[in-house]
């Protein structure tokens, strides 16, 4: 840990199970849980939690918008739609790169960004 960085973020969910499975499924994240409401995950860049609410974090309602990294865009895209993620922002291309948002099962919205400049629509 480091002294005043972020160190842990958290997040609304309306299902937990769904939300986990989901994230274990396309990110291979996994889960500690603490009790029925919450659960935590570690190691993905930035530590974090899930805790059960009837709230979402969207970036059009002024959430902070969380932003993955993919050395093979497409094929993450693929997988987030696999697996029950829906795609609210096409892949697209900015400077620097490519990237598409996607909320998870619970509504929370999250991106994935690639170098890669051959977005497909």
């Amino acid at each position: 840990m480091q002294h005043e960085k972020l160190n842990y973020v958290e997040f609304a969910a309306y299902d937990l199970a769904a939300t986990k499975s989901f994230f274990s499924a396309v990110f291979n994240w996994q889960f500690v849980d603490y009790g029925p409401d919450y659960t935590a995950f570690a190691e993905q860049g930035l530590d974090g939690g899930f805790y059960r609410a009837d709230l979402a974090c969207k970036s059009e309602q002024g959430g902070a918008l969380l932003v993955f990294y993919s050395a093979d865009i497409n094929a993450t895209l693929a997988k987030v739609a696999a697996h029950g993620g829906l795609i609210n922002k096409a892949l697209f291309d900015f400077p620097g790169g490519c990237r598409f948002h996607f909320t998870e099962p619970s509504g929370n919205e999250f991106a994935v960004w690639s170098e890669n400049r051959t977005a497909k629509n």
